[in-house]
């Protein structure tokens, strides 16, 4: 309207994880059959349909809205232009040695079947003994107990007690640590404790890290293949790493008698074999947190699974640097302030999941004749464009062996092409006409809440592949909460589908949204109840216009917006008032009048606003 060229470019991302579970529990509530019953390529195309669908609802509610997009480029993930550019940005990075492959700790959730990244993980403190809702089982399982029990030392009547909030995960020790100041101890360093259910010996060491002397017993059981802080201190000793679950949560072979058993179904077995033995303690109540996964409500479970990986540490130093030299305005304050201090701390970025919907990694295994070669191990990898490029990799790499390539079945993390969307949507990896006059973007505007999941990768991804920043500005607008402050969620019956504001909806009909979907019936009835106390009489009409002046005016620069429908519809009444003062106004100014003219300026501007997920 100012005369300026602008790119308001629309798009979508394919949401891997949470797409899929949804697909999931829909086709098992109307058919009762798993993704593993349709196979891969079938189960893709139910997914596509679905996206097909959910993506049309929300261009819908887009254009209700009157956004102004540019739909003729409008984007998505999954299409095979956005697709080579993820595929070239692996290829390049895995190339430099950025991309690895490594056998270490991962976030697993059982209900998904998948590894997640810190950023999916909900961390929830419980005060005590609590009992927990746990996808899968028809009881509530209880946490918050450290539980104690005695480790017989061979070749003594001697026992050291110690304490653990996961007795199932017993199988898994592979040393106890005690402090090497502490005489308690002392006499002990060296020594062996027998395992009470598998035939097997597990040394005492001294670790100071590990321990505290003053905290329980002082004796500490370590599992590195379970626990992150074990993880570490087994690293250190050079302890041996058991795995002791499978990909579905069950103890597997490495547990003797107990294979099959369910993990929390395993907890009040063992604490029973354990009395039976003469070597339970007793329990008390303890405050602990408990990672739990943002997609399904599952525990996580801390498990040791190969995975590509991407380095991080000299990617953030060049994310950091590009903010503390101006390149990139980050606002408000607050959200700068959280991404250094996010950067700072930074992990490497675990990018592979266990999934079938997303780009598929572009990366193959060698499986060479004659050889039993290791699947962990990343030099029998190699990446590639497409499968001839790989083959000649692979050539090269061992150039008189007899091999056959087998592509790996994981795909990768939705934020990895997510992060490349200010340049992938502009053609590169070629240099376009559009890599020219739009990189780096103006601005990109998104929620406070995905700054770590999408703004940071994108600088990362940006500064490493380009050269340059992906934009020169970033605004953190708040998050839109219901009228009490809560997030908004199906089961609480609180979502606010900005179309029934426009348009208007019935108390009968939101309750009849909540048949359309994967709702268990104990949730549709709260949230019918959540409905009523919200919204008694329904949803007024409001407009487009009424429920675009209430986001601005309650948009203050905090970090929540708690929307309140009859605020809304009562700026619906005062756009009526400005409408007919205008109206007032031009027909005292007479037919002639004419506004000042004001020169426009030939500026080139964009505007980059997030993919909308297909979930949300």
């Amino acid at each position: 309207m100012k005369g300026k060229t602008v790119l308001y470019l629309p798009g979508f991302d394919h949401a891997g994880i949470a797409t899929q579970s949804v697909v999931e529990k829909t086709i098992w509530a109307k058919e009762k059959k798993t993704r593993h019953d349709y196979g891969r390529e079938e189960f893709i195309k139910k997914v596509w349909e679905w996206k097909d669908v959910y993506k049309n609802r929300i261009q819908g509610q887009f254009e209700k809205l009157g956004a102004s997009y540019d739909w003729d480029r409008e984007a998505f993930t999954l299409d095979p232009k956005l697709s080579a550019a993820v595929t070239e940005a692996f290829v390049k990075l895995h190339k430099d040695g950025t991309i690895y492959r490594d056998l270490r700790l991962v976030n697993w959730s059982v209900k998904l079947n998948t590894a997640l990244s810190n950023l999916e993980v909900e961390n929830k403190t419980i005060p005590g003994k609590t009992l927990v809702s746990v996808p899968g089982y028809e009881e509530k399982v209880e946490f918050g107990v450290l539980t104690s029990f005695a480790y017989q030392v061979v070749g003594s009547d001697e026992k050291v007690v110690v304490a653990t909030t996961r007795p199932e995960t017993i199988f898994g020790d592979t040393a106890v640590a005690v402090h090497p100041k502490d005489s308690r101890y002392t006499h002990l360093h060296g020594k062996f404790l027998k395992h009470p259910f598998l035939d097997r010996n597990i040394p005492i060491i001294t670790d100071a890290e590990a321990v505290d002397m003053e905290f329980g017993t002082g004796a500490v059981k370590i599992t590195p293949g379970h626990d992150n802080n074990d993880y570490n201190t087994g690293k250190r000793h050079n302890l041996e790493f058991i795995n002791i679950f499978t990909d579905d949560g069950k103890l597997n072979n490495n547990c003797g008698e107990w294979e099959g058993i369910r993990r929390f179904d395993a907890r009040p077995l063992v604490i029973k074999k354990l009395k039976e033995l003469g070597l339970y303690v007793g329990e008390e109540d303890n405050e602990m947190t408990l990672p739990t996964c943002s997609r399904s409500g599952d525990i996580i479970e801390p498990y040791l699974k190969p995975q590509w990986y991407v380095s991080q540490k000299k990617m953030a130093a060049a994310a950091i640097a590009v903010v503390k030299e101006g390149k990139i305005k980050i606002q408000p304050k607050s959200s700068e302030a959280d991404y250094f201090r996010w950067l700072d701390g930074i992990h490497d970025w675990c990018i592979s999941r266990q999934l079938w919907w997303g780009h598929r990694c572009p990366v193959y295994f060698v499986h060479i004749e004659g050889e039993n070669n290791d699947h962990n191990d990343g030099k029998y990898w190699v990446s590639g464009r497409n499968v001839e490029e790989a083959q000649a990799k692979a050539e090269k790499l061992f150039p008189n062996a007899k091999f056959t390539l087998e592509q790996d079945e994981d795909v990768l993390d939705t934020w990895f092409s997510s992060g490349l969307w200010p340049f992938s949507t502009l053609g590169w990896p070629e240099n376009t006409p559009d890599m020219k006059t739009f990189y780096p973007m103006s601005m990109l505007e998104t929620g406070w809440d995905i700054l770590f999941f999408w703004v940071t990768r994108m600088i990362l991804l940006g500064v490493k592949l380009t050269g340059d920043v992906p934009f020169k500005e970033v605004f953190c607008h708040s998050l839109v909460r219901d009228a009490q402050g809560r997030k908004m969620s199906k089961s609480l019956g609180n979502v606010i589908d900005p179309s029934d504001v426009i348009s208007g909806i019935s108390l009968e009909d939101l309750h009849k949204q909540l048949l359309v979907g994967n709702l268990d019936p104990r949730e549709v009835e709260k949230a019918k109840a959540g409905q009523k106390a919200s919204y008694p009489n329904g949803i007024p009409e409001c407009g487009t216009d009424a429920l675009r002046f209430a986001l601005c005016a309650y948009t203050t620069g905090g970090r929540d917006i708690n929307l309140d429908i009859l605020r809304v519809a009562g700026y619906r009444k005062f756009c009526n008032k400005i409408f007919q003062a205008t109206k007032f106004v031009l027909m005292r100014l007479g037919d002639d009048y004419k506004p000042p003219a004001k020169a426009g300026l030939s500026e080139n501007f964009t505007i980059l606003l997030k993919p909308s997920t297909l979930t949300g």
